[in-house]
C-alpha cells in the first residue's frame, strides 16, 4: 500500500489498468494534505478562540468535495 492514491485512481478496464497522470496524483496528493491542515488550524483556533471559524470550514468543505469529485469521476 506504498502508493494507495496511485491505486485509486488507476482505471480499470478489459482488465487492463491504466494510470492516472502523474500531475492529477500530485494534485490529489496536495488537496489532501491542505485539508489535514485546514483541519488543524481550524482545531487550533476553536481551542485558542473558543469560536467557529466558518471561511476555514468553507475551504475544507470545498477541499472534500474537490477530493471526492475527483475519485469519483476517475472511476468511471
Amino acid at each position: 500500500m506504498k502508493d494507495w492514491i496511485k491505486k485509486a485512481l488507476t482505471k480499470r478496464k478489459n482488465k487492463r489498468e491504466i494510470p492516472p497522470d502523474p500531475r492529477l496524483v500530485y494534485g490529489v496528493k496536495f488537496t489532501i494534505a491542505m485539508t489535514i491542515i485546514l483541519s488543524t488550524l481550524e482545531i487550533a483556533h476553536i481551542l485558542a478562540l473558543n469560536k467557529w471559524n466558518s471561511e476555514i470550514f468553507a475551504a475544507i468543505t470545498g477541499l472534500t468535495g474537490t477530493i471526492s469529485g475527483i475519485l469519483i469521476a476517475q472511476k468511471t
